[in-house]
């Protein structure tokens, strides 16, 4: 998986490109991409959507 501090934007393929938690499609190329991370139980978590619909649709939250 890539790091998702990385520039995602270029050379990144499908096989490397992180997975939308919402419909699970790979994150290629996309200026709408969502990330967000949280702590839980003293690990550092996160999760990729491919665009906002998507981020509302997993949690609700705006």
């Amino acid at each position: 998986m890539v790091d998702p501090t990385s520039d995602l934007d270029e050379d990144v393929s499908e096989d490397d490109a992180p997975t939308c938690r919402t419909c699970g499609e790979p994150i290629v190329d996309s200026p709408n991409h969502r990330v967000i991370t949280w702590v839980e139980d003293g690990q550092v978590q996160s999760a990729h959507f491919c665009d906002e619909d998507c981020r509302l649709d997993w949690d609700g939250a705006q």
